[in-house]
């Protein structure tokens, strides 16, 4: 693979629903180390789209490409074996489970054998506290309940279980939307962290205040269609803005 190579491709992209255009010829390309901040208003085919590449929805046409290989994801597995994880804004978390069972969930290290089986709670401890502080999130204790986070506590925690079990593509679903200031510049410094450990970070949001500081290139849709791929050294924050606006 060249170092060129995109990690994750898209040309062309179309998905329909019966006569409803949902998304038509998307094209971009995201690579290793990167933030590609999705843009776009309410039904601009961010959802869509996002769940196209990750094997919610199967596009009508158009080719999808990993290291500059074609792939079609049949269901979501098919997209986690290849390195995409998608964090929505529910988070897939389970409020009453502590954070280290809400961290291996589905990923559970177990011991003993047959009916003696059982989760080895110490271990899913430590896997939790390193995958945190890889990327510099410092917990308190693994053992409360998710439900009594803060919204921002919670992002940062999905945000390191998709890292630490090997995304390397992460897509993020308006991670600062519910957010105050201070916990969605935290949750923006665990994105950059997690660029700067090579994941290829897909950042969705129609806010582009928390998006320009951090992304490295925008594509922005606008009803189902690409207004565009930029670089950020090529665009201004308000021509963006306009580009939302379809000014």
């Amino acid at each position: 693979m060249s170092a060129t190579t995109p990690l994750l491709e898209t040309r062309a992209l179309c998905k329909d629903f019966g006569h409803v255009i949902a998304l038509r010829d998307i094209s971009m390309q995201l690579h290793a180390g990167e933030v590609l901040a999705l843009l776009g208003d309410n039904g601009a085919g961010k959802s869509t789209l996002i769940k196209c590449l990750s094997g919610v929805h199967r596009p009508t046409s158009g080719v999808l490409l990993m290291d500059g290989t074609s792939v079609v994801f049949k269901v979501p597995r098919d997209a986690l074996k290849c390195g995409i994880a998608t964090v929505y804004q529910d988070l897939a978390m389970v409020p009453h489970l502590s954070i280290s069972r809400n961290f291996v969930l589905g990923n559970e290290p177990v011991r003993g054998r047959g009916l003696f089986k059982r989760l080895d709670t110490r271990l899913a401890d430590r896997i939790t506290r390193k995958g945190c502080s890889r990327l510099g999130i410092d917990l308190r204790t693994t053992t409360q309940p998710v439900g009594t986070l803060s919204g921002g506590e919670r992002q940062s925690v999905a945000i390191a279980r998709a890292v630490h079990f090997g995304a390397r593509v992460l897509i993020l679903d308006e991670p600062t939307s519910a957010l105050g200031v201070k916990e969605s510049e935290n949750v923006l410094n665990d994105i950059c962290r997690a660029r700067d450990r090579g994941v290829g970070v897909i950042l969705i949001t129609h806010n582009v205040h928390h998006a320009f500081p951090v992304a490295n290139a925008f594509t922005i849709l606008k009803r189902g269609r690409s207004y565009g791929n930029f670089r950020k050294e090529e665009v201004t924050m308000d021509q963006v803005l306009r580009m939302m606006a379809g000014l």
